[in-house]
C-alpha cells in the first residue's frame, strides 16, 4: 500500500468542515441563468486582443449571446441533433456549446488535435448535422464536406456574431423558441470521445444531469471563488467542468490564456486567486520558481525556508506568504491554491509548494464519470490520496487485496449512461450498475482516496508478486529530480525503466542515473527493485491530453 512518506505534515482536516452552500440546477443551462441573475454587471471573461485593450464580457452579456445564437440553431431546424464544435480555446467556442445545449441540441467537442481520420470517424460515429469550427480548422471543414461525413451545416467561428444578430432579430420579432425549449436533465447534453492511451476511442454519453450535477458537488467540495485562468482545452470534460463550469458558479472572472506556456505571467497580470489545471501546469510554476531561485543564488535560502515553513507548521503557526514573498509575488501575489486533476501529480512538488504558500488540491476522475469522482478540500487535504468522494457519486473498493487495494467502482448522477452506438462496451464497462473505472486504489482511516494504478498496467511477476507500474515511477520522479519522464514495464520477468532525462537541469544526469536508481533501488522490497535502466533521446508519445501512450512501439 502507498504511503504518503515524509508529506504527511502537510495533511490539514478541519474537524466538522462543512460542505459548501451551493446552487440547486438541473440541467447546465441553469447555471448559466444562474450566474446571469446575481452577476448581471460583473466581468465573465477577460479575452487579450492583439494590439489592443483586453475585451471584457460581462455574465449579462455572455447569456445574450448565447440566447441569440441558440435561437438562429433552433431556426435552422437542428432540433435533438449531434452538433459538433472544434477550434481552439476562445469565447465563440463556449457560446457554440453553451447554444448547443440549451437548445437542447447534443455538444460534440471534437479533440483539435486529434488525426483527420479520427476526427471523421468521430463525427460519422455520433451521427451530427452540423458543426461549428474556427479558422484554424476550416481545413478540417472541409475534409468533413470531401469525405461524406453526414454534416450538413457549417458554421464557422467568424460568423458567428452574425448569427447572433439573426437569432436576435428572430427574438425580437417573436421567436421564444430558446427560452422555451423543453430540457430535461436526462437529456443528452454531450458525447465525448475519449482520449486513451490504448485502443479506438469511445463515445462517451453525458446527459445533462451528469454535467450540472458534478460541477456543483465540487463547488461543495472546493471554495475556489476569485478571478483564474482558463488553460485547460474545453473538449477535455474536466477543462469544461472544473475549468469553467464551476468558475461560473462562484462568479469568477475568467482570464482566457493564448498558451498554458504563458499560464504564470497571464495570472501575475490579472492577480490570478486559483489555477485548476492539470499536472503539467503546476510543474511549470513549480520549475520556474526554483530557475528563478537559482537564477538569483537564493535556492539554498528557499530550501531552508522551506525546512522552517514545515517545523512552523507543526507548531500551527503558518507564516508562509510573508516567508515566500517573493516567490507570491512573482505570481500575482494572490494565488492560494492549484487544483489539480488529469494525471499523477508528484508528491514532491505539491508538499513543497505547499509549504511555500500554495495548496494543492489533487482529485481524480474519469471522463465517464463527468469527470470529477474525488477531491481534495480547502481545509481536508492529503498530498498524496486523490481526497474525499463527491457527494453527487459513490465509491467503493471492488475485490480489495490484503492492503485494502482493489479496482474502483462508482456509481451516482454523475455517472455516464453509455458509450454511443455501442452496447458491448456499455455492457463491458458495468457490473451490477457500478461503473468499472480500471483503476486501483484504497481508502485510508479518514475517507481518502488513494490511487495506485490502472489494472492494466499492474505487472505481474513470476512469482506472483503485483507490481504497480505507477508507483514506481512516481517514486521515480520524486527521488531523482532530473527525469523527466519514466515508464516502467516487464523486461522477461524483470522490472525496467524507460527514462527520459532532463539534461538541461543536469549536464551530468547520463552518467549519473544508474547510481541514483541503484540508491533508489536499496530502499524498496526486493520484488520491486529496478533491474535495467534505458535512456530516451525524446520524450515519449503522449495522447492529445498529454498521457504517456504506454503501447508505444518499444525497440531495444
Amino acid at each position: 500500500m502507498k504511503k504518503t512518506r515524509n508529506y504527511c505534515n502537510h495533511t490539514r482536516i478541519k474537524k466538522n468542515y462543512p460542505l459548501y452552500d451551493t446552487i440547486d440546477a438541473k440541467v447546465v443551462y441553469d447555471i448559466i441563468e444562474y450566474s446571469t441573475n446575481k452577476y448581471p454587471e460583473r466581468p465573465v471573461f477577460q479575452i487579450p486582443v492583439p494590439g489592443k485593450d483586453d475585451l471584457f464580457i460581462t455574465y449579462r452579456q455572455f447569456a445574450d449571446h448565447i440566447e441569440g445564437l441558440g435561437t438562429y440553431i433552433l431556426s435552422k431546424g437542428l432540433k435533438n441533433e449531434k452538433i459538433a464544435v472544434i477550434g481552439e480555446n476562445s469565447y465563440e467556442w463556449l457560446l457554440a456549446y453553451f447554444a448547443i445545449l440549451g437548445s437542447g441540441n447534443t455538444a460534440v467537442p471534437l479533440d483539435r488535435d486529434l488525426p483527420i481520420d479520427d476526427l471523421l470517424y468521430n463525427v460519422k460515429n455520433s451521427e451530427c448535422k452540423a458543426v461549428f469550427f474556427s479558422k484554424v480548422y476550416r481545413d478540417v471543414a472541409e475534409k468533413f464536406r470531401e469525405q461524406d461525413s453526414g454534416i450538413e451545416m457549417y458554421f464557422p467561428k467568424a460568423e458567428i456574431y452574425d448569427l447572433i444578430a439573426e437569432g436576435r432579430k428572430l427574438m425580437e420579432a417573436g421567436d421564444n423558441s430558446f427560452k422555451a425549449a423543453e430540457v430535461k436533465p436526462d437529456d443528452l447534453a454531450a458525447i465525448v470521445y475519449t482520449s486513451g492511451t490504448t485502443g479506438k476511442s469511445k463515445g462517451v454519453m453525458l446527459t445533462q444531469r451528469n454535467i450540472t450535477s458534478n460541477a456543483i458537488s465540487a463547488c461543495r467540495n472546493i471554495d475556489g471563488e476569485g478571478q483564474g485562468v482558463l488553460a485547460l482545452p474545453l473538449h477535455h470534460t474536466f477543462g469544461m467542468v472544473a475549468n469553467l463550469l464551476a468558475p461560473l458558479i462562484f462568479g469568477a472572472r475568467i482570464y482566457m490564456t493564448t498558451s498554458i506556456r504563458n499560464i504564470q505571467a497571464d495570472m501575475v497580470k490579472i492577480g490570478a486567486t486559483a489555477a485548476f489545471c492539470v499536472p503539467l501546469m503546476a510543474e511549470l510554476i513549480y520549475k520556474k520558481v526554483w530557475a528563478t531561485a537559482k537564477e538569483k543564488g537564493k535556492d539554498e535560502i528557499l530550501k531552508k525556508g522551506i525546512k522552517i515553513s514545515n517545523t512552523l507548521l507543526k507548531l500551527g503557526i503558518d507564516v508562509r506568504r510573508k516567508l515566500f514573498a517573493e516567490v507570491h509575488e512573482a505570481l500575482g501575489g494572490n494565488l492560494e491554491l492549484f487544483v489539480c486533476g488529469g494525471a499523477p501529480l508528484s508528491e514532491k512538488m505539491a508538499f513543497e509548494l505547499t509549504s511555500m504558500g500554495i495548496n494543492i488540491l489533487n482529485g481524480y476522475g474519469i471522463t465517464e464519470c463527468s469527470p470529477i469522482v474525488s477531491v481534495n478540500r480547502n481545509f481536508a487535504n492529503k498530498i498524496g490520496s486523490v481526497g474525499l468522494v463527491l457527494d453527487c457519486n459513490e465509491v467503493k473498493i471492488n475485490n480489495p487485496d490484503e492492503n485494502g487495494v482493489g479496482e474502483i467502482y462508482v456509481r451516482g448522477d454523475n455517472v455516464m449512461i453509455g458509450y454511443y452506438n455501442d452496447e458491448a462496451a456499455t455492457k463491458e464497462a458495468f457490473d451490477n450498475g457500478w461503473f468499472k473505472t480500471g483503476d486501483l486504489g484504497y481508502f485510508d482511516k479518514d475517507g481518502f482516496l488513494y490511487i495506485t494504478g490502472r489494472i492494466k498496467n499492474l505487472i505481474i511477476l513470476s512469482n506472483g508478486k503485483n507490481v504497480s507500474a505507477e508507483e514506481l515511477e512516481e517514486k521515480i520522479l520524486d527521488e531523482i529530480s532530473y527525469v523527466e519522464e519514466v515508464i516502467v514495464y516487464d523486461d522477461n520477468d524483470k522490472l525496467a525503466a524507460e527514462i527520459f532525462l532532463d539534461e538541461a537541469s543536469e549536464p551530468e544526469a547520463k552518467s549519473k542515473i544508474k547510481k541514483d536508481i541503484k540508491s533508489l533501488n536499496i530502499k524498496l522490497p526486493s520484488y520491486k527493485k529496478i533491474a535495467k535502466t534505458k535512456i530516451r533521446d525524446e520524450a515519449f508519445p503522449k495522447t492529445t491530453s498529454m498521457k504517456i501512450k504506454r503501447n508505444y512501439n518499444r525497440k531495444g
